[in-house]
């Protein structure tokens, strides 16, 4: 009998023990034999598409539950203008935090020979 069939084809956060290690894993439950249940979790690297699956046998799990779908991920190129955005609020916010600072900015640095 698969205890947690419920969750199959849904996001969970699985608390499990590895030895005297307890691990948090994060994934969506692919499959639930009665023995073991096997989380899934697609991201991408370098531009390729990857998939990393790994099973969790059910004597380890310690607590599963329901997580929130996975935010949609920023555009690899963002239009001019949000790029432009992003970087005028990125130099406000380091103006603001710089405002009282001691440091010489690497802007005033002697130049080396």
């Amino acid at each position: 009998m698969a205890r947690y069939s419920a969750f199959l084809g849904r996001r969970v956060e699985v608390q499990y023990r590895a030895g005297d290690i307890s691990l948090p894993a994060t994934g969506t439950l692919a499959a639930d034999s009665g023995r073991s249940i096997f989380l899934e979790e697609s991201f991408i690297q370098r531009g390729k598409e990857k998939h990393f699956r790994w099973e969790i046998p059910y004597q380890c799990i310690v607590r599963i539950e329901e997580r929130p779908a996975v935010p949609e991920p920023v555009p690899p190129n963002p239009s001019p203008a949000q790029a432009a955005a992003r970087v005028g609020a990125v130099a406000a916010g380091s103006r603001e935090r710089s405002s009282g600072s001691s440091f010489i900015s690497l802007q005033n640095r002697p130049k080396e020979a």
